[in-house]
């Protein structure tokens, strides 16, 4: 599935955020702790150059605990990054980010100068709960809706640190199939830009072979269905979403499915491992290779 879900403010963020950099000491950017690699903004990486960056997993309460100390371990590979997993459940390991910001930033810390954070993250992932806590009062509305914040703005908090919020951003083509439908499942994109049964049978396959005793127990089936169409049915048996002539409503079921998984009623669930987006990182550079080849051949024919 191509996501191409993209307002203009968004297009906006992306120009301030590349006229901002050169103001920022240190970047903040904030993943869902369930799919760190697919929320994370791939243009930044790039933008950011060498400049320190801490990676917030947030809402870590819902992401299974194994595979975010993995994905820790994995993103703090890389030069120059730290990561703190964090749920709103506990404000205190939020206010702990001030403290990082001073480890990665001697020289600003020891010379009591102001620390400039630009802060980043995709649609609905926590970013404006991360801010109102950090400064101790409501600034930056919050919500379950994608796309809240629309407009820049500079906030201090204590411990010498303004932060520069921008509105979440997603990136305008996300060309990683896998993680259009990761993004989907968890809320990133509005739902009205989204196909529920599709994106509901893409969840359902997943946590068939992830999570099956988790899909057991939140649904009391006796036995684990065989293919994610049958547990789609078989979660609306249970539930009664059934049509005239006994037949499932799979659009309702789709939407049960998709806002108990959200939710973490299903259970703590991570929908990606370092591993796999080690594979389809391979698969994808595959598919741009190809890609590139046939616009060259057919470029050569004109």
């Amino acid at each position: 599935m191509l996501i191409q879900w993209y307002p203009g403010h968004m297009h906006k963020a992306s120009k301030e955020i590349k006229q901002t950099l050169h103001q920022i000491d240190v970047v903040i950017e904030v993943l869902d702790a369930r799919i760190p690699f697919s929320s994370q903004n791939p243009m930044l990486a790039t933008l950011r150059g060498d400049k320190p960056c801490i990676k917030i997993l947030s809402k870590s309460d819902l992401a299974d605990p194994e595979k975010t100390q993995q994905w820790q371990t994995y993103l703090e590979q890389e030069q120059g990054v730290k990561t703190l997993a964090v749920t709103a459940e506990h404000p205190d390991k939020i206010r702990q980010l001030a403290d990082l910001c001073h480890k990665m930033l001697p020289d600003k810390a020891l010379g009591g100068r102001l620390i400039n954070a630009l802060i980043v993250g995709i649609p609905n992932v926590g970013k404006s709960t991360l801010i109102n806590i950090l400064a101790g009062r409501m600034i930056a509305k919050t919500g379950n809706e994608p796309a809240i914040t629309k407009m820049q703005q500079r906030i201090a908090i204590d411990n010498g640190i303004v932060l520069m919020d921008t509105p979440g951003v997603l990136w305008a083509n996300v060309d990683n199939k896998n993680s259009g439908f990761r993004l989907a499942t968890t809320g990133a994109i509005k739902d009205t830009a989204i196909d529920h049964e599709q994106i509901a049978y893409f969840a359902a396959e997943f946590l068939l072979q992830q999570y099956p005793e988790q899909v057991k127990a939140r649904y009391q089936l006796q036995e684990l269905p065989a293919s994610e169409q049958a547990l789609i049915a078989a979660i609306g048996k249970s539930r009664g979403c059934l049509k005239g002539g006994g037949h499932v409503d799979a659009d309702r079921v789709s939407k049960i499915l998709l806002a108990e998984l959200r939710a973490g009623m299903i259970g703590r669930l991570t929908l990606e491992t370092p591993a796999m987006m080690e594979e389809e990182l391979v698969e994808l550079a595959i598919i741009r290779a190809e890609k590139a080849a046939k616009k060259e051949a057919k470029k050569s024919t004109k």
